[in-house]
């Protein structure tokens, strides 16, 4: 059965999705079934229910920009090494205004690419913005800080986000990452390398940040869910999630500071 504008409203407001809210959201949309108008209607139908006072905002990463993410490892697979030198000179340094996202769906895809969009710079964990909020939300995303103080992610933080998984897990919540520079005073960090253009061409350029680690992520939104904090609700066919960020990261901090030996996390 097709799934009208009017049943995504219906089953958004149901959850909570509402006026004024900065939201980040989640989003499988083959998970939401077939809509009627795609993608498109999705974002729509959060932005009416959002309203002019509220920002929409999603993922827009582009984690091929790397020489050691399991994106680009599948793309030089069966490569020679002249093969995948040839394969690494010729990746384009990432551009926020046409660069498109990897792996993050089509409707973040679409808030991407909406007219008045904002996205934020870094050349691997990128958001996007639509709203009043989007400049200050996107703006100065420190290039060696993947989600962490100098993200959109601490500004959503600051401005009370809300968040919505929409057809998709816990280990899609970028907010738990946040968590990751928080819960302790020195986290684990690992070298990063990818494609950037400072003004003098296409180079790989190396930094250090912290590493991401979403294997336990999972368990960490079981654990979450218990606290009663978290909406929930059908949107379409998708099981959908809505939940404060404040409390998400709050959470997680002390999750991880348990569970989690800093010295023992693998890089």
């Amino acid at each position: 059965m097709t799934v009208t504008a009017g049943a995504l409203t219906d089953g958004l407001r149901a959850l909570g999705v509402g006026q004024g809210q900065n939201l980040l959201v989640h989003a499988s949309l083959s998970e939401i079934g077939p809509v009627r108008g795609g993608a498109a209607a999705v974002v729509a139908a959060l932005r009416g229910l959002l309203g002019p006072e509220g920002t929409l905002v999603a993922p827009t990463g582009t984690a091929d920009n790397s020489d050691t993410s399991p994106l680009h490892l599948r793309a030089i697979t069966g490569m020679s090494e002249a093969e995948i030198a040839a394969f690494r000179a010729a990746m384009p340094a990432f551009d926020p205004a046409t660069t498109p996202s990897t792996g993050m769906g089509k409707i973040a895809e679409c808030v991407r690419t909406s007219p008045g969009a904002v996205r934020s710079s870094h050349p691997q964990t990128s958001f996007a913005a639509l709203g009043p909020l989007a400049d200050k939300l996107m703006n100065d995303h420190a290039f060696d800080c993947h989600l962490g103080e100098f993200s959109p992610l601490a500004r959503l933080y600051e401005v009370g986000g809300v968040i919505l998984l929409l057809g998709v897990g816990y280990d899609r919540c970028t907010a738990f990452h946040l968590a990751e520079y928080r819960y302790t005073e020195k986290p684990p960090t690992r070298t990063y390398r990818c494609v950037v253009d400072f003004g003098d061409g296409p180079k790989w350029w190396q930094y250090e940040d912290v590493v991401l680690d979403d294997r336990d992520m999972a368990l960490l939104g079981a654990d979450f869910e218990k606290t009663g904090t978290v909406r929930h609700g059908r949107v379409g066919k998708a099981r959908a999630r809505l939940f404060p960020m404040a409390a998400a990261v709050d959470f997680a901090m002390g999750w991880f500071a348990r569970h989690r030996k800093p010295s023992k996390i693998s890089s």
